[in-house]
């Protein structure tokens, strides 16, 4: 079993910056990919970005350069990066691990607020 715990989610103004993190633990092995997801009220919950074991990444269209994937895998960490925030990016900010022959886990959220 894995157990995927957000943080780094809080109220920012337009144009600022936060950081994510998603610590892992439990049986993490075998991951297809690590990745980001996001649901604003009324919306069906969306890619942000994702990252392979090898180092590929993919975006959703929204991102436009702004957000930066990363991981440590000796911390078993994900990072969001997220710069040049807007208020539609206000959602809450999931972690999730796809794993080869073992579905998927998602952390609880953590909410980001972009506003003045």
């Amino acid at each position: 079993q894995v157990q995927l715990v957000e943080s780094g989610g809080g109220l920012v103004q337009p144009g600022g910056s936060l950081r994510l993190s998603c610590a892992a633990s439990g049986n993490i092995f075998g991951i297809h990919s690590r990745g980001w997801y996001r649901q604003a009220p009324g919306k069906e919950r969306e890619l942000v970005a994702e990252i392979t074991p090898g180092g590929s990444t993919n975006f959703g269209v929204f991102v436009k350069g702004r957000f930066t994937i990363s991981r440590d895998n000796d911390k078993n960490i994900l990072y969001l990066q997220m710069n040049s925030l807007k208020s539609e990016d206000t959602a809450v900010y999931y972690c999730k691990f796809t794993f080869w022959a073992r579905g998927e886990a998602w952390g609880q959220g953590t909410q980001v607020t972009v506003s003045s």
